[in-house]
Formats: structure tokens, sequence, C-alpha cells
């Protein structure tokens, strides 16, 4: 049994993410190991896991870990819309009460979607769900807002 505190979880998380960012490379392997490297480091919280990347003013699923997502968000829809609209993250602890919620899977119960920010604009976004009511707090923002700015210079690229 794991008994890593989340801080700890994150922290080696991270390093992992900085060995996929370091190095320069193609947009969507980056997004893909590192969605897979979010939902190894918690498979138990993370159940869906990926990203959305705006593509001719929709979000447009990228890379992910999880059963099958929605294709495409307008802007300021749903969770993802919103937070691509406020241009901030935004924690849900039960998506059943946020208001415009798209349900892709009934699964889902909480949500954190942290903007990928270029230049100031969003670029893409981190979209994570979990089947359990309340499952995102500070710690996760403050770290995946961090990896989050570690992928975000692949989008300068023509990758």
């Amino acid at each position: 049994m794991d008994h890593k505190t989340k801080i700890e979880k994150y922290k080696e998380m991270i390093k992992l993410v900085e060995s996929f960012t370091a190095n320069g490379g193609d947009k969507v392997s980056v997004m893909a190991n590192v969605t897979a490297v979010m939902k190894m480091t918690f498979p138990e919280t993370f159940f869906w896991v990926g990203f959305y990347v705006v593509k001719d003013n929709v979000l447009l699923v990228g890379p992910f870990q999880g059963t099958p997502a929605c294709m495409m968000i307008k802007y300021g829809m749903g969770v993802c819309g919103t937070a691509w609209e406020r241009r901030e993250t935004l924690i849900v602890p039960d998506v059943e009460l946020f208001d415009g919620h798209i349900a892709c899977s009934s699964l889902s119960r909480s949500e954190i979607v942290v903007p990928v920010m270029l230049d100031g604009e969003v670029v893409a976004e981190i979209d994570i769900d979990s089947t359990d009511v309340a499952s995102f707090d500070e710690t996760d923002r403050t770290y995946l807002e961090e990896v989050a700015a570690m992928v975000a210079p692949y989008f300068g690229q023509d990758s």
C-alpha cells in the first residue's frame, strides 16, 4: 500500500513531467506522456485525465487517459468552456451542482480544469475528473498549474 502524501506524489509527478517537457519534441507526444504520468500517479483519484486543445474557437479533445470523452466543447460551456472563458483554474466539488455541466460520463462527480496559457491566451486545458465528490483542492491547483506551465511552450511550436 502506498503511504505517500498527496504532496509527495505531486513532487514525484512533477519530476516525471519535467523529463518529458525538458527536451523538446512534439506537443501531442508531450501531452500523451503527461496524461499517462498524471493517471499513473493518482489512479485512485483521477478517473479521467486529459487535454482539451483550443482550435478554431472550440476546445477539441486531445490526448487523454480514461473513458471516451466529449470531442468538442464550446467557449463558455460546461466546466472546461467556463475555465477557458474566465482564464482561470476551476475546482468543482460536485459537478451535479455546476450550472451547465456537460456530462461526458455519468461517473464523474468532481472536476478540476487548469488552463494552459501561452502569451496571455488559453491554448489548451488540463481536465481531470474524479468519481468522488470534492476530490480536488488547492494542492491540486498548485501542482497542476505547474504542469500546465511546463507544457505551455509546446503550443508555441508548429508541431
